[in-house]
């Protein structure tokens, strides 16, 4: 009887957990057809590829030649217009496409793993749940404090000039038009770079839960052969991703770090005019740019350096057998006591005192604990040869064969570092 109610019980949290899933898909398809992204059919297909191009293109040409304005004063000339919008469409071109391609090849729900998560453990079945209801929040949390800034500066822009920049019939009614079209193009377009950055942060801690509990598997007695197949699952979860991201990681990486440098020597040229009023735009639109790279390049390097970490943890496991198997002299079998005891010593001891703050970071997969010690199935050999396998194997994110780790990321530090002070040698001689 308790049988039954238990497996009655387990069967109702499954489907519970299913009508979660279903229910987080419904809520970002739901976003994603509030950004007009939507190819469920040719018609709906055509819809979101005309309000890209109306949005993204149409209404930053209209904007520039329709509110041009030779006789304006200097902060209403606007001298950075161009390059910014340039900027932005073709960020949201490039998230578009790569959000449009994911979605005709895959689906979102094989995109996003939805369709295998109902094999793994509860655990990581919630812990997901819960980023993915985070995520939109996220997106909001990133956008709404730039497109505040950017409301006030147009409502400045167009309340203070609006004696002089062109209008079409009513001056107001024009001028509210025109505000309006503004600033739904720059919310389209900053939402669809967003968007991606988020989705890939998104993917990468799901692979953190499951990594956070493929480290679980040294604290129990387990064959190194289950040990090896998840591991090899994980890595190609990992070259997955990677394949799908990598043009758009690699594309976002060198436009960013293009569009950056343009805006520098704009802004450093010879008797170039520059204060918030002209340039406020062109920080903004940077600090856009530069946030979604974070996101990317943050979340890559985190799951990167995740996936490291299993290495070493395999090899303290290794160790911490190694130095216990010295205990069980001339090969004789330890009593159950004594293999508890060993175990419960391990799982206790610590590298730091008691009294001491725990580091930061600390997790089941970089952490200065000992690990309970199972020695009685797995050989020596066996463990040295998991040892070698994962360090010779490590996972992580790549683009195009280069592993986006914390030492990748310095390099990529130090060249754009070089090519910022080369730029203000040759503009303004430092």
């Amino acid at each position: 009887m308790e049988d039954e109610r238990g497996i009655f019980l387990a069967n109702n949290k499954d489907e519970h957990l299913a009508l979660d899933r279903t229910a987080e898909l419904k809520n970002f398809r739901s976003y994603m057809r509030w950004v007009y992204v939507d190819h469920s059919n040719v018609w709906k297909a055509g819809f979101s590829w005309s309000v890209f191009f109306t949005l993204a293109f149409v209404v930053p040409i209209l904007s520039h030649f329709l509110l041009d304005c030779p006789t304006c004063d200097q902060d209403h000339s606007r001298p950075y217009h161009i390059p910014v919008q340039i900027s932005l469409s073709v960020f949201a071109a490039l998230s578009f496409i790569s959000i449009s391609s994911w979605d005709r090849k895959y689906g979102f729900s094989k995109f996003l793993f939805l369709d295998k998560l109902g094999d793994e453990s509860l655990k990581i079945q919630r812990g997901y749940s819960e980023q993915m209801q985070g995520t939109m929040k996220l997106i909001f949390r990133w956008g709404l404090p730039c497109f505040i800034a950017e409301c006030g500066y147009k409502i400045w822009w167009y309340v203070s000039g609006v004696s002089q920049i062109p209008h079409y019939g009513n001056m107001y009614v024009s001028s509210i038009i025109l505000c309006t079209f503004e600033l739904c193009s720059w919310i389209y377009r900053t939402s669809l770079f967003f968007l991606v950055c988020v989705l890939f942060r998104l993917i990468c801690y799901l692979q953190i839960l499951r990594l956070d509990e493929f480290a679980r598997v040294f604290h129990r007695e387990t064959e190194v052969g289950s040990i090896m197949l998840e591991h090899l699952r994980m890595r190609r979860n990992l070259r997955i991703i990677s394949h799908r991201f990598r043009g758009f990681i690699l594309s976002s990486l060198l436009l960013v770090t293009a569009s950056q440098l343009i805006f520098l020597l704009m802004a450093t040229k010879p008797h170039a005019d520059v204060d918030i009023m002209k340039a406020g735009e062109l920080a903004l639109v940077s600090i856009t740019l530069v946030s979604g790279l974070f996101l990317l390049l943050r979340g890559a390097t985190k799951i990167t350096h995740k996936a490291h970490s299993v290495t070493g943890l395999a090899a303290k496991w290794h160790i911490c057998a190694t130095i216990n198997s010295f205990d069980n002299i001339e090969g004789e079998t330890p009593t159950s006591a004594h293999a508890i005891s060993a175990q419960a010593i391990a799982a206790n001891i610590s590298w730091v005192s008691s009294d001491d703050e725990e580091g930061d970071g600390e997790d089941e997969l970089d952490n200065a604990k000992l690990i309970p010690i199972y020695t009685q199935t797995i050989s020596f050999h066996k463990r040295q040869a998991l040892v070698t396998y994962l360090e010779n194997n490590r996972a992580g994110i790549t683009v195009f064969g280069f592993m986006l780790d914390r030492t990748w990321l310095h390099s990529i530090f130090g060249i754009q570092l070089a090519l910022c002070l080369w730029l203000l040698n040759k503009t303004i001689g430092v």
